[in-house]
């Protein structure tokens, strides 16, 4: 990284160029001491890094801390402004400059959407605090999506109206905004097939335009170059990323002007395949997955890239399966996951971080553009009524094998206490302990601390009985802690 981040032109605000030190008192009931210290010093090399410009190392310390403490609003802040620093630095950047140090590693785009997801979460843990919103404001304006960027800071200064960086921010908005929109004066144009995707045959939804100047369909363009990174018309090779190129906004919007019902129909068709319905579900199948447990991917077949990108614009779920080994098909029962990090790199891979939900019983599944989509019946343990006795001796149950986990927790983590990485992850598992208050999820959870065969796995989401799954996960840990399965 140069010495010398230079801002972009569209910079917010002053207030965005430093970053905030992380209150060491501001302990977590639910992390220890010394982890609460090992997030801090992450932390506190964050900035150093930040205020040296060295601004991908920042972001690692960042990101290393956001996995023991997802959700602190100081590391979002911290790795927001990160990204878009990094993002201005290579927006701004001359020619020559770019010819010198060709662009590595993640594109503009890609850094200033990074800092919008973490700007937007931070909205909402501090949605008092105008620095969250100077934050989500200026990502948008590296996006140029201006009118958004100008709702952000309205919304800020609904929050503290005297705000001088929130004023100052939408007086700099309009002016970039101003400059930048133009108005149309031709007649309407003819509907013939140059407003078709030559992929898909249809009007262009989304369209993108290629550096060779031919137009698609976004999601055909990024479902053609998963298999190769040339023109689908010209073959031309094209130096784009699918998942940053942005949208022609003004051939998108002659296309919605002119053509607006069939748009329409085109949206309603593409929402379909985005947001499949409450009870339908995009399959990974890869492993028995139970829920309560966080772990990385590297998504790299196309039809899953196509699936992860529909997936981050709906509702960033899916669920995970297994193929049964002795009838080659799908096993009955799997899991919903969340993808709660989702990072596009140069090459067209995901890298994705996922948290599993609930379990599910696959009712039908079928085949679609690759992947599979099943519908599934949510699955829930039969449960005692409250303030029955089976339900008081079930809360005994749970608050006792509590103390058990928390017990051999602290014994692994002093076993480990030379080895870094499996004291994190250990940590990582600790934090995911849910409330003693869901027995239900609490009996997942402890399980996920040893680790299980995956028909061991597929035999938990069968079981409907929460006692007999406490049980059995106080013998996992038993055998664990004996050595009959070192993880």
């Amino acid at each position: 990284m140069a010495s010398s981040l230079s801002p972009s032109p569209a910079s917010l605000d002053q207030t965005l160029r430093d970053v905030d030190d992380y209150v060491l008192e501001n302990k977590a009931e639910d992390l220890s001491w010394d982890t609460i210290h090992y997030v801090y010093e992450l932390v506190q090399n964050g900035n150093a890094a930040f205020r040296e410009n060295r601004m991908e190392e920042a972001i690692n310390f960042y990101s290393r801390a956001n996995n023991i403490k997802s959700g602190d609003p100081i590391i979002l802040s911290n790795r927001s402004a990160a990204y878009i620093r990094i993002s201005q630095y290579f927006i701004s950047r001359t020619p020559s400059s770019s010819e010198c140090r060709p662009l590595s590693g993640l594109e503009p785009t890609t850094l200033a959407e990074l800092a919008l997801k973490d700007a937007e979460k931070l909205v909402e843990l501090q949605s008092n605090v105008a620095k969250s919103y100077l934050l989500k404001a200026n990502a948008l304006l590296l996006l140029e999506k201006y009118e958004k960027a100008r709702d952000v800071i309205l919304s800020g200064l609904q929050v503290d109206p005297f705000s001088n960086s929130l004023r100052a921010s939408l007086q700099n908005i309009e002016r970039v905004s101003s400059s930048s929109t133009g108005t149309s004066t031709h007649g309407q144009p003819e509907r013939n097939d140059d407003f078709d995707c030559t992929l898909c045959l249809k009007l262009l939804y989304e369209p993108v335009t290629t550096p060779c100047g031919h137009s698609f369909c976004r999601s055909c363009l990024f479902q053609s170059m998963d298999r190769g990174n040339r023109c689908p018309l010209c073959r031309t090779v094209l130096f784009i990323s699918p998942r940053t190129c942005s949208i022609s906004v003004t051939l998108k919007n002659i296309i919605q002007k002119n053509f607006p019902e069939e748009y329409a129909e085109r949206k309603e068709e593409q929402d379909g395949l985005i947001n499949a319905g409450v009870d339908l579900l995009p399959l990974f199948v890869m492993d028995v997955v139970i829920p309560c447990q966080r772990f990385p991917l590297n998504i790299f077949e196309p039809r899953y890239r196509l699936m992860v990108r529909r997936i981050m614009e709906g509702n960033h779920r899916m669920g995970m399966a297994i193929l049964d080994s002795s009838s080659g098909s799908l096993a009955e029962f799997a899991c919903e996951v969340e993808i709660t990090e989702c990072e596009p790199l140069p090459d067209g891979r995901f890298y994705i971080e996922i948290e599993s939900r609930r379990r599910f019983r696959i009712v039908q599944s079928w085949d679609q553009d690759g992947y599979r989509v099943a519908e599934v019946e949510w699955m829930q343990d039969i449960t005692a009524p409250e303030g029955s006795t089976e339900r008081e001796t079930l809360l005994e149950l749970t608050c006792n094998a509590a103390e058990s986990a928390r017990s051999w927790i602290a014994r692994a983590k002093e076993a480990a206490r030379h080895d870094q990485r499996k004291l994190e992850r250990l940590t990582s598992v600790e934090v995911m302990m849910p409330s003693l208050k869901d027995p239900e999820r609490f009996s997942f959870w402890l399980a996920t601390l040893s680790n299980r065969r995956p028909a061991e796995r597929l035999d938990l989401l069968r079981i409907r009985d929460t006692t007999e799954r406490i049980r059995r996960g106080l013998i996992f840990l038993r055998q664990e802690e004996q050595g009959c399965r070192i993880q």
